[in-house]
This record gives structure tokens, C-alpha cells and sequence, in this order.
């Protein structure tokens, strides 16, 4: 079985990995905004896809402009390396922009996420 992580490990792993992310009520949680709400069903099915193939579902919130998700580990009911795993892979591809390659990165009229 996965280990629950205590909180002071929770926090300092959330300041050196996951600045974005915060602690909140029993899990460790991040908003993402964006343009309008068909952009937040957008990341919303993202956060879905990923979350479904790693079988680790979190609590995602959609609403217009923006999408909250939440995550801690049903078994052992807290905070585990999965709920970090899931959180850097969610940060890699949200915020993922090739910009200077041969691709060339979201025009700054994208509607996708707001900076």
C-alpha cells in the first residue's frame, strides 16, 4: 500500500515541485484559468485523460473561465506520490508551449489558457 505523506513533507514538496499548487482541506489542489468555458472543457478532458490512464481521478470543478482540480488518494484517504505524479504530469502538459522550435507555441489571441 502507498504511504500518506505528512503534511510538512506535503508542503515542502508542494514549494520545491508544484509552487502553483496549494494544500487545501485534506488534498493538494491548483486552478487553471482560461479564456472562456468551452477552453475550460478543454483542459478540463485533458485532466480527465490523463487522471483515467494513471487510474487516479481527482476532483476537477469546471466553471466559466476556469477549472479547479484537487487531488488525494482515495486508498490510503490523504496525500501520496500519486497525487504528486499526477499534479507534475498535469503541470507538463497544461502548461506546455513549444514556442521557438520547429513548433511554433499558442499565438498570444489563443483561446486556451490565460497567463
Amino acid at each position: 500500500m502507498i504511504a500518506v505523506l505528512p503534511e510538512h513533507d506535503v508542503r515542502a514538496r508542494l514549494a520545491g515541485e508544484l509552487p502553483e499548487w496549494v494544500l487545501a482541506d485534506g488534498a493538494i489542489a491548483r486552478e487553471w484559468r482560461t479564456a472562456d468555458f468551452r477552453s475550460a472543457l478543454l483542459v478540463a478532458n485533458l485532466v480527465g485523460h490523463f487522471a483515467d490512464v494513471a487510474w487516479h481521478h481527482p476532483e476537477v470543478i469546471v466553471h466559466w473561465g476556469r477549472v479547479t482540480v484537487r487531488l488525494s488518494t482515495h486508498e490510503p484517504h490523504g496525500i501520496t506520490d500519486k497525487d504528486f505524479a499526477l499534479a507534475a504530469k498535469l503541470e507538463e502538459v497544461l502548461g506546455w508551449n513549444p514556442g521557438g522550435g520547429v513548433l511554433d507555441g499558442t499565438p498570444v489571441n489563443a483561446p486556451y489558457l490565460k497567463e
